[in-house]
């Protein structure tokens, strides 16, 4: 994961101070794009701990179409409590978007406008299947009638899949990119989505090319960085997954083989 630690040195180097919405503060660049070969092993920090059993709740969390911290059939991480009502709810963010999509349909019968729900992770599936070379598998979470609706506008915007020679690719642009704390997470994340996809459509995990829009690094955590930059990426770890689909996957179908990072750094999170 050379990748990630070239970014940090980058926006150490050349970032500029920057206002942001918590007051915290940071270094900032715009436009920055890495890429990662799931091909070499699985796309995790090795220089520092990541929580990957997080890394799968919250992507289950996500892929159910949930919005609620109290939902009972998936755990989610930690990170979203600062952001939910007292009710648990985060209004239709990622998870909703995803899954359930709105729109409304005109109805002849009743002369009005009945709501449906575009699953928008089903078609990307369909499409892989069905039509791979099309330029068109996209999810979007990035839906700007609802953006005042959630608790936090999403930060990775939309994703695109990419089929070629047996291989499945992902673009994933991230429009805010918390360097520090969120990108590890994503990085994570989008490579575990990945290989579920792959999986269920028999593909190969490819490459994954993650690009940032405002990539930054809050004041409070260039600390922490420094100590990071120090230490020596170790191997990546292999990603065992069972072959079920996607949309049926549970937490214990997936086993991190090999995983021995360095230890935890602990980076406050800036609301």
């Amino acid at each position: 994961m050379k990748q990630y630690l070239d970014l940090v040195k980058y926006i150490l180097e050349h970032g500029e101070r920057k206002e942001d919405r918590t007051g915290t503060g940071t270094l900032s660049v715009f436009g920055y794009q890495s890429k990662y070969d799931l091909r070499e092993g699985f796309p995790i920090l090795t220089t520092k701990k990541v929580l990957f059993d997080a890394v799968v709740w919250e992507l289950l969390w996500f892929l159910r179409g949930s919005t609620n911290i109290h939902d009972h059939l998936t755990q989610h991480t930690p990170i979203w409590n600062a952001w939910a009502k007292a009710d648990g709810e985060l209004g239709p963010i990622y998870g909703y978007q995803w899954r359930k999509w709105e729109k409304f349909v005109w109805d002849d019968q009743t002369k009005s406008y009945r709501k449906e729900h575009i699953d928008q992770m089903t078609k990307a599936l369909d499409l892989i299947k069905k039509n791979p070379h099309s330029r068109r598998i996209i999810v979007s979470a990035w839906n700007v009638a609802d953006i005042d609706r959630m608790a936090l506008p999403p930060c990775h915007a939309f994703f695109q899949f990419y089929v070629v020679n047996g291989r499945l690719d992902c673009q994933v642009y991230q429009r805010s990119a918390d360097v520090a704390l969120g990108v590890p997470f994503n990085i994570a994340s989008y490579g575990l989505l990945m290989s579920m996809m792959a999986q269920e459509c028999n593909l190969t995990s490819g490459i994954l090319t993650h690009t940032l829009g405002d990539a930054h690094i809050y004041l409070n955590h260039v600390d922490g960085l420094k100590v990071q930059l120090e230490r020596t990426p170790g191997h990546l770890p292999h990603l065992e997954i069972l072959k079920k689909k996607v949309l049926e996957y549970k937490f214990e179908d997936f086993q991190l083989i090999g995983y021995q990072p360095a230890s935890f750094i602990k980076f406050p999170i800036s609301v």
